[in-house]
């Protein structure tokens, strides 16, 4: 049976590195003849899918590999998300992922239902720096009460695999910020991460110990976020590859500065990290000498929006959450944005809807919240679904104009100054902003009524009396960590006990007409000649 499987289509050739423990060559050196006592291997890789079941049935028509491997943040949102969690499980059992690093989305839950996750995974997540205090020392109450365990007796430092004969180890790193990107983060207040020195300590210990066992090939799954992946590779020996994460690069090819860099001992090491929520993944074809240093390697990306679902996945999908209800058809739609420093069109048709539906001023979407976007076709409730995955209750309430301001002067301050470019610029209906990226600020900013009149908005002096009839999600509206608050619950004018993609599901249902996404130029930047 054949589901008109897409293949991955690039000519990108292959990259020979000679290894010099004084000399690092200047550039890559394109080889065609292979070696003697070469071992290949083709190494399948995925990061921060963020429990997006749609790309998740893609990736798995595309991915490939002898080996195949995450880099974390697999998983997403907390207790009400277990029908993502468990499909999660199953893709990573499908897709036969062996191991993977411990992200700070497989922690938005409580410790107890972390381990069900892992203890239904048939690899295996590894963290050299993640420890915890010991239960017995703990309150009982506030352990009960917290869903709290022995999390880090699940987890393992390093493993050893066997591809093709010859033996791979794997060595896995949490992020530094691990506890401060939690759903939850008081499900999590008996743990800790190491610092970097340390980690990247520990990374060595556990390196040096596989190469005592004999394993001259070793990866590391990394949740560190790029830059620190780079600072990994230079200060360590022994690493030949980084499958890395969490700060959502999109890294393409084989770069001498941006992905290829050389160990302490002069040996190549290779980075990758293939975007954010699923919407690529890779291909790491390998080819090792007789002492395990890289000598050629290529790094394919695929996009996953060109792959189709597998059907047998599909269904098996549709039994862990439910079947999907086919709410319209989408006639037009952009590829979603690389960054979060672009506006999203996607985004902000969903505010669009919510500002009609609730007969709104104006209506807000952080970029960092936004995990989908809309494929162009027949589009169903669980797509829309993996837009909005955190189940973040809809909130109408009356904002002040200064305190608009301030939310998008913060928000876009923090998004050009930060690692990764969270929280992201925030996606608009009923406004329009102009953002000066050479200085990370907010330089404009108007309101747009519903007979679409502009009305300039004074950013260096707003009001505090006039008010807006703002709608978003409560994570925006009152309870975002990296957002000042909109309006506190108490103050909101109507809470809606469901999230925005139930809204857009009943909108496009309702007007029975082919949804068009389009750039509408809502979000302008500024650039200085």
């Amino acid at each position: 049976m054949n589901f008109n499987i897409q293949p991955i289509n690039l000519n990108i050739p292959r990259v020979s590195f000679k290894s010099n423990k004084k000399e690092q060559p200047a550039e890559p050196v394109l080889e065609r003849t292979p070696k003697q006592d070469s071992f290949k291997i083709s190494v399948g890789y995925v990061n921060d899918i963020h429990g997006q079941t749609n790309n998740m049935m893609r990736i798995l028509s595309g991915i490939k590999g002898d080996l195949k491997l995450s880099a974390g943040d697999n998983d997403i949102g907390d207790e009400k998300n277990q029908g993502v969690r468990k499909a999660t499980t199953m893709f990573l059992n499908i897709a036969e992922i062996k191991a993977s690093a411990l992200g700070n989305h497989e922690l938005d839950t409580t410790q107890k239902d972390c381990i069900d996750a892992i203890n239904n995974y048939d690899g295996d997540f590894l963290c050299v720096n993640y420890s915890k205090e010991p239960l017995e020392n703990q309150n009982p109450d506030e352990v009960e009460k917290l869903g709290r365990a022995e999390l880090d007796k699940h987890l393992k430092r390093s493993k050893i695999v066997e591809v093709n004969g010859e033996k791979i180890g794997l060595v896995g790193a949490s992020p530094m910020d691990m506890f401060e990107r939690l759903t939850h983060p008081n499900y999590y207040t008996d743990s800790k991460v190491d610092s970097l020195e340390d980690t990247i300590e520990e990374i060595q210990d556990e390196v040096d110990n596989l190469r005592e066992q004999g394993v001259n090939k070793i990866i590391l799954l990394s949740h560190l976020g790029h830059k620190k992946d780079q600072l990994v590779a230079q200060s360590t020996e022994g690493i030949d590859v980084i499958i890395g994460g969490h700060t959502h690069e999109l890294i393409k090819d084989i770069k001498e500065g941006e992905n290829l860099f050389y160990s302490k001992t002069g040996e190549p090491v290779l980075l990758t990290e293939a975007g954010r929520d699923g919407n690529y993944f890779g291909n790491l074809n390998l080819t090792f000498d007789k002492d395990g240093v890289i000598k050629k390697a290529q790094n394919n990306v695929g996009e996953t929006r060109l792959f189709h679902k597998n059907m047998i996945n599909q269904f098996v999908f549709d039994y862990l959450l439910g079947k999907p209800e086919i709410v319209g058809y989408v006639q037009a739609a952009p590829p979603p944005p690389k960054s979060l420093l672009e506006e999203n069109p996607h985004a902000n048709f969903v505010c669009d809807v919510m500002r009609e539906k609730t007969d709104s001023d104006i209506a807000l979407w952080h970029n960092c919240g936004v995990r989908g976007f809309f494929h162009e076709g027949v589009v169903d409730s669980s797509e829309i679904k993996d837009m909005s995955p955190f189940l973040d209750y809809v909130a109408v309430a009356n904002v002040s104009e200064k305190t608009i301001v301030d939310l998008f002067k913060n928000a876009i301050e923090t998004s050009y100054s930060s690692v990764g470019n969270k929280p992201g610029l925030i996606a608009v209906s009923g406004l329009n902003y102009t953002v000066d990226p050479e200085e990370g600020e907010l330089v404009e900013m108007n309101f747009v009524d519903k007979n679409g009149n502009v009305h300039n908005i004074n950013i260096e002096n707003p009001s505090e009396d006039k008010t807006y009839k703002v709608v978003t999600d409560e994570f925006l509206m009152s309870a975002g960590a990296d957002f000042n608050v909109l309006a506190p619950e108490e103050d909101y004018l109507e809470k809606f006990n469901y999230d925005k993609d139930v809204m857009v599901c009943q909108y496009i249902k309702e007007s029975g007409k082919p949804v068009v996404i389009e750039h509408s130029g809502r979000i302008n930047f500024r650039h200085d000649d």
